[in-house]
């Protein structure tokens, strides 16, 4: 296991900070709603976000790898904050954007306003709320951080 984490460290840290993210997720909803969903270990959307851990991990493993001033953390550095930024913007206007149609698509249809339609629930929890995406980034960073701590 040793080998193979030293071999795919930059790959392998991230996706273990995605799965503490969704393990994390799945406990928050457990405890929250208190039914065991492990749908949620799939899930996207939610507490917290494992969008922006798996990316904070690949940032922050990069920084350890090969320094904050070269051009591969700087790239990571980037596609971090698009992700960040697009969970908790785009696919958060895309959640509200489907909560509403969830709430007006039935009383149209009750009001033979629309007829002969499809109506599909949309999924609303699509993206994250800044505290959402901070936990995540959280997740991230000491994930990676603990990984590099005790592989050297």
């Amino acid at each position: 296991m040793a080998e193979f984490l030293s071999t795919y460290i930059l790959i392998a840290v991230p996706l273990l900070a995605w799965l503490l993210a969704q393990v994390t997720k799945t406990l928050f909803y457990l405890f929250s709603e208190r039914q065991l969903n492990l749908a949620k270990l799939f899930d996207a959307g939610g507490m917290p976000s494992s969008h922006s851990a798996f990316v904070v991990a690949l940032v922050t493993m990069m920084g350890f790898r090969v320094g904050v001033a070269t051009s591969e953390f700087a790239l990571a550095a980037a596609l971090a904050a698009v992700v960040v930024y697009d969970a908790t913007n785009l696919r958060r206007s895309a959640g509200d954007h489907a909560q509403m149609l969830n709430r007006i698509i039935p009383d149209l249809i009750k009001g033979r306003m629309v007829s002969d339609f499809d109506f599909k629930v949309l999924k609303e929890v699509l993206g994250h709320d800044w505290m959402e995406a901070a936990v995540g980034c959280i997740i991230g960073f000491f994930t990676a951080y603990a990984m590099t701590v005790n592989l050297s």
